[in-house]
């Protein structure tokens, strides 16, 4: 069974707390995405000193990342509130309306997994976002009329892991965009011990890298990961997370030397033993390992890809040498497949 405590896009109420004990609330605090943060600073002090509301702001990239983090940091450094909310809650356009209404001033409404709004509720917010107004219909049939709210001036963030989902009407009226990568191990190392001083549990320098070279380049991962050894720490060791205790806990969970943990593998080793290692569909890999495509696509594979496992062909998802090599299999025949 995969641990649903490694997972950048399961959390219970339990993670969730954890979480938010240990995010950062100013830009000063967020390890990680320099480029973006140095950009950010600079349009929420510009928005700052000119009094107005910051342009709306996508931020887009793998699960897990900080992209509601960023968004509450915006609010904190904008001196303002925020509303959260996410695409599938809005169900329609009168759950927006009573949203957006009750926003004061250069607010913050955060709406997650942005790509999920219906078409009707995504149409009412295009003049929301451009003219900070609200038209709403009256009635319906020869009687129905349209009534302008006017909206007090405010910043839409929003958060996608899959931002090619996004209409180009949506996508073009977010005047700043962010794309967020995945974390080096020496960031993860520093965000992992800034939540050990957090949580007040030792944990020796080797003992997070070690955890961060595994963390799949994610920092609630890696947290994740963290809260876990702390358990390990706590009733096999002394309390302090070292080197042999992370190594142990690591193991007991099934997260290899790479950062690949059960359904990496499972993906990779059914790609190759069931499938002649592709190309295939993705819809076929998802079916033989049992998870939705949709989840293979957005916490996975973008993951897998990026450090060399799997290629994306014109017919579908093919394993690289890298992959046979980490599963000890032969008979890799390069990219051949692909061609016929």
């Amino acid at each position: 069974m995969e641990n649903p405590n490694l997972r950048a896009n399961n959390s219970s109420p339990g993670d969730k707390e954890y979480e938010n004990s240990i995010r950062p609330q100013s830009v000063e605090d967020f390890s990680g995405q320099p480029q973006l943060v140095e950009n950010l600073k600079i349009f929420v002090k510009a928005a700052n000193q000119r009094g107005e509301a910051l342009d709306h702001i996508l931020f887009h990239g793998p699960p897990g990342l900080g992209k509601t983090t960023l968004s509450r940091i915006v609010a904190n450094e904008l001196g303002v509130n925020i509303k959260e909310t996410s695409g599938p809650v809005i169900e329609k356009p009168g759950d927006l309306a009573g949203i957006l209404i009750g926003l004061e001033a250069r607010d913050v409404l955060f709406i997650d997994e942005i790509h999920r709004l219906s078409t009707v509720v995504e149409e009412y917010l295009y003049a929301a976002m451009e003219d900070y107004r609200l038209d709403i219909m009256i009635d319906s049939g020869p009687a129905a009329r349209s009534v302008q709210i006017g909206l007090k001036p405010f910043t839409l963030v929003g958060a996608t892991t899959r931002s090619g989902l996004l209409t180009t009407p949506l996508l073009s009226r977010f005047g700043i965009k962010f794309r967020l990568d995945y974390y080096p191990a020496d960031v993860l190392q520093r965000i992992i011990l800034r939540s050990s001083d957090l949580l007040q549990v030792k944990t020796t320098s080797d003992a997070a890298m070690e955890i961060a070279r595994r963390s799949r380049g994610t920092p609630r991962i890696a947290n994740g990961l963290l809260r876990r050894m702390r358990d390990f720490a706590q009733v096999l060791g002394k309390g302090i997370v070292d080197l042999g205790i992370a190594e142990h806990g690591l193991r007991a969970l099934n997260v290899d030397a790479n950062g690949l943990d059960e359904m990496d593998n499972r993906i990779l080793s059914t790609l190759i033993d069931k499938f002649k290692g592709g190309p295939t569909g993705i819809n076929n890999i998802a079916t033989a390992v049992g998870e939705e495509a949709g989840t293979i696509e957005e916490v996975y594979e973008p993951f897998l890809i990026q450090e060399g496992y799997i290629v994306r062909t014109p017919r579908g998802r093919e394993a690289t040498e890298k992959a046979y090599k980490h599963l000890d299999r032969s008979g890799w025949k390069g990219n051949m497949n692909s061609l016929f």
